[in-house]
């Protein structure tokens, strides 16, 4: 039986990783949990313990800031503590441990901005946009660097929007939005965004720690159909039980509000905007979604 750390095993994706894992877990948590072995540890503050990777085979780094915030320039330290230094000081201490695999969850974010019109893959590496990008990108870097120069397996997923049970941020503020009635009929402008279930990423996490063949590789993970915002809209009602609209909000309404602020215009880039991206890399390795975001139910969300 292998043995696995977990960083971030409280967050939305790591609550069902360990769930999923089969194998011993520990955990590393700012808070003790009853039911895994914890090494208590605040990742941006705390010194990680030298033993940490004793008796380790397999360590899944969920852990970090994921505030996607284009310019919140007081959470910079933060951002670079979390998500770039603990992540180096912890692979670094795996290497040394000779810890077997490391698998990174880092974002699509990391790629940079999308092209318009295309869905992105893993060769489409443009200028991260933003701290938490910039970070997570950075974070990228030095870990592909250690496995390189240690032989340690490393494999980073970038998750495309993971939706699922308990889901947090956009998601669920729209699904509050539309359930309380306030939430706009969003037009449809035939955009595309990719998104993932929660449970299709944790096995697309699994088999990247299992195949040797995604040792120094980078993978996107999506359910391999991208879906306009007002397809997402369509869902989220039926999922709040009120009826889908039958008119929609004018475009141009959405135009001029952008150009209020620059942080208005961004709140609805991400809201109108295009965000697709391909999978197919991660399906050369035998990867296949077995959920979509139209087969989803009430209690899925």
């Amino acid at each position: 039986m292998k043995n696995f750390l977990v960083t971030g095993s409280g967050g939305f994706i790591g609550k069902r990783l360990v769930n999923a894992i089969d194998g011993k877990v520990k955990v590393v948590s700012r808070e003790r949990r009853s039911d895994y072995e914890t090494v208590v540890c605040d990742l941006e503050k705390d010194p990680i313990p030298k033993d940490l990777f004793k008796c380790i085979d397999v360590v899944f780094h969920l852990a970090g800031i994921a505030h996607d915030t284009k310019n919140l320039k007081s959470f910079g330290g933060s951002y670079y503590a979390v998500n770039v230094d603990a992540t180096y000081r912890l692979a670094k201490l795996a290497s040394n441990s000779r810890v077997k695999k490391f698998v990174f969850i880092s974002s699509v974010k990391a790629g940079g901005a999308v092209i318009p019109g295309k869905c992105m893959n893993e060769s489409d590496q443009r200028i991260p946009e933003g701290l938490y990008a910039e970070s997570k990108r950075e974070a990228e870097l030095q870990l592909l660097k250690i496995g390189k120069e240690s032989g340690m397996h490393v494999s980073i997923i970038r998750p495309s929007l993971v939706y699922g049970p308990k889901v947090k941020g956009n998601l669920r503020s729209m699904l509050i939005g539309i359930t309380k009635g306030w939430f706009p009929p969003l037009p449809e402008i035939n955009n595309r965004r990719s998104m993932i279930h929660v449970d299709d990423l944790v096995e697309a996490i699994l088999l990247v720690a299992e195949d040797e063949r995604a040792n120094g590789e980078i993978f996107i993970a999506t359910d391999g159909t991208p879906y306009s915002s007002r397809e997402i809209y369509n869902v989220l009602c039926s999922l709040s039980g009120r009826s889908i609209s039958k008119w929609s909000t004018p475009k141009i309404l959405f135009d001029i509000a952008s150009l209020v602020s620059p942080g208005i215009k961004y709140k609805l880039n991400k809201l109108l905007g295009d965000e697709c991206y391909s999978s197919d890399k991660l399906e050369t390795l035998g990867f296949e979604a077995k959920k979509s975001l139209k087969d989803m139910n009430e209690t899925d969300f």
